[in-house]
């Protein structure tokens, strides 16, 4: 599977952004998509993810700003990121999950800072 993201860039603390990943390939397979993290010096973190039957996992640092959702017809998944903070900057990448797939998609920068 080859995962594509978009949607990063740099936004004003409070702001929002929208992250994309379109998968393409054997999608099929794919049984749940998450969004990981990681910051300069820190290790890669989970952010969120989501299962075919739409069942979705937040880390706490997120709830109630960020929302996975996905379009099964589209093969795409997105992040809706609110009130962004500045410990929010970080490289974003999407990854999928499945039978016989455990693949990375290529990381979209996000910068939050005034």
């Amino acid at each position: 599977v080859q995962l594509q993201a978009s949607g990063g860039g740099l936004v004003q603390p409070g702001g929002s952004l929208r992250l994309s990943c379109a998968a393409s390939g054997s999608v099929s397979r794919i049984r749940v998509y998450a969004w990981y993290r990681q910051a300069p010096g820190k290790q890669r973190e989970s952010v969120a993810s989501i299962t075919n039957g739409g069942y979705t996992i937040y880390a706490d640092s997120v709830k109630g700003r960020f929302t996975i959702s996905r379009d099964n017809v589209k093969n795409v998944v997105y992040l809706q990121m609110n009130s962004l903070k500045p410990e929010d900057t970080a490289t974003y990448y999407c990854y999928a999950a499945g039978d016989n797939v455990n693949d990375w998609g290529r990381g979209t920068q996000v910068t939050v800072s005034s």
